[in-house]
């Protein structure tokens, strides 16, 4: 009796047989040569993206800037006339009234100068009055009668300015304030134009500061600021000044703003952070990631048409925090689109769809 092939033999050459056999005539759904049709419906539907209804509503951005506080009015004080100290009517640290006398120097010299100078005063003015008597009669030539003259004028030039010299030694306050330096004592001998104390007036402040290109373009005097001081309190205050040039070294731009004093705390000198609000304008407020880059690396957002088709609009940044941007460059009313912005296009048609709280905002009476 012939022998059996095995069974994994059978198996083998019968597999061998189908596989020449779909070779050969091609599988059941045949092999094609290129892709299958698309689905008309699936090519036809837009992509899907969200919005939400944004309104333009006022806003008055602030800018903030670091700065410092200076008295509104501060002068070295210093000698005019040379001369030994003799008294000191103010005390330092004392307030003083303008025209109140801060020091007095020792006048021993300039009196007895005076004192001969108003003597050639008189003399010479004798001497005048008896030329004048000469001069109607002719008894005397014009030349001399000239002279005569002008030795009044010199001797009465004389006394005004040893009287004057005499009045600078006891130089008074130009300006109400507080006597901030006092640098000399009795007996000192002071020369004319040494520093001998510091007067400021602190019932009014200024403070300065340094602001960006950008930032001093949309700044005026009169703007209100906040001072911000370094315990916590505030003061308010108006800018009075905006320098019309920029700094060559920084390129940032001086501001000054006064504020009042009245309570005359001691924080002239002081650092201090300046508040200023700006005008007010009409801004959108959504959150940073809505933001991106055109090709020239300026801010755009993406937002809907009333056909629903994709638009990007450059916008200028206002305020930003980190919760939310406030920008300017959109219309009063706009659909941002909030989610998929990433996968459509400019001009592109989309299936927009309100986000959840914008449809809850709709909901809600």
């Amino acid at each position: 009796m012939p022998r059996r092939p095995p069974l994994s033999y059978l198996l083998a050459t019968a597999l061998l047989l189908v596989l020449l056999l779909w070779l050969a005539f091609g599988d059941m759904q045949r092999f094609q040569t290129s892709a299958p049709p698309a689905d008309p419906a699936k090519e036809e539907t837009p992509p899907r993206v969200e919005y939400r209804l944004s309104q333009a509503a006022p806003h008055a951005p602030h800018l903030v800037a670091q700065g410092q506080l200076v008295a509104a009015r501060e002068v070295e004080l210093r000698s005019r006339q040379a001369g030994r100290v003799s008294g000191l009517p103010a005390s330092l640290g004392s307030s003083v009234e303008a025209g109140e006398t801060l020091l007095v120097l020792s006048t021993d010299a300039l009196e007895a100068q005076l004192a001969r100078a108003e003597d050639q005063l008189t003399l010479a003015r004798a001497e005048l009055s008896g030329a004048e008597d000469l001069r109607r009669r002719e008894l005397i030539s014009r030349p001399e009668y000239l002279r005569l003259q002008s030795s009044v004028s010199v001797a009465a030039a004389d006394v005004a300015e040893l009287r004057h010299a005499l009045d600078e030694t006891r130089p008074a306050a130009p300006f109400s304030g507080v006597l901030d330096r006092l640098d000399v004592e009795l007996g000192d001998v002071l020369q004319a134009g040494e520093t001998y104390g510091r007067l400021i007036d602190d019932r009014q402040l200024i403070a300065s500061a340094w602001v960006s290109q950008r930032d001093a373009l949309t700044l005026e005097p009169g703007l209100p600021v906040e001072v911000h001081l370094l315990d916590g309190t505030t003061l308010p205050g108006e800018l009075t000044h905006v320098a019309s040039r920029a700094d060559e070294a920084t390129r940032s731009y001086y501001i000054e703003a006064s504020l009042d004093n009245p309570e005359r705390r001691r924080i002239a000198g002081a650092s201090a952070s300046l508040t200023l609000t700006l005008p007010e304008r009409d801004v959108h407020r959504f959150s940073p990631a809505l933001l991106e880059l055109d090709e020239e690396g300026r801010l755009r957002v993406k937002h809907l048409d009333d056909d629903d088709r994709v638009v990007t609009t450059r916008v200028s940044l206002v305020e930003t925090d980190t919760r939310e941007v406030r920008v300017t460059g959109l219309p009063d009313t706009v659909r941002l689109i909030t989610l998929g912005g990433g996968f459509v296009t400019e001009g592109e048609g989309v299936t927009a769809v309100p986000s959840e709280q914008d449809e809850a905002a709709r909901e809600t009476p």
